[in-house]
């Protein structure tokens, strides 16, 4: 099983992959989509463009994106809501089920505390995927997110059983 993990983001769209094989788990590609200023179309319109992009080379069976938090400037947060929207959307037109989930529940999951820093989640990420040479700190929430899902799934899937 093939994993996606999402960040969303409007700067950058964090994204990684990950094959699931039992309980062992093993890194396939990570990386960031990027925008540039400019109209916020445009910009849309290029994260759905590199995600398709990445979506097509790499063919998850499932994905994952992290939920948005509300912050005190809305309009950042309509933004971030927005590209957000552009993650979902790319698994969605290939048929996927988006799973969701809350950045507390990510951090929870792969590092073991809710309210894990940034650090403490790039140092969970390459322990669990040993070798892994991550793009960034979007890349690396990726991942986390993925990691997070195919646990999560396991689990489901253990459960229905």
């Amino acid at each position: 099983m093939r994993v996606m993990g999402l960040d969303p983001g409007l700067r950058a769209l964090g994204w990684g992959v990950v094959d699931v094989s039992g309980s062992r788990l093993s890194h396939v590609a990570n990386g960031i989509c990027r925008t540039k200023t400019g109209a916020l179309g445009a910009r849309l319109v290029s994260l759905f463009d590199e995600l398709s992009e990445v979506w097509e080379r790499f063919q998850p069976d499932m994905a994952a994106v992290e939920q948005t938090f509300v912050n005190k400037d809305g309009a950042a947060t309509l933004k971030l809501g927005q590209a957000r929207g552009i993650a979902m959307l790319v698994p969605a037109r290939a048929g996927i089920v988006v799973g969701e989930y809350a950045p507390n529940a990510v951090k929870k999951a792969v590092v073991g505390v809710g309210h894990a820093d940034k650090r403490q989640i790039e140092h969970m990420v390459r322990l669990q995927l040993p070798g892994v040479d991550i793009a960034g700190p979007d890349a690396a929430d990726a991942l986390a997110v993925a990691i997070c899902h195919a646990h999560i799934s396991q689990t489901r899937a253990r459960v229905a059983v």
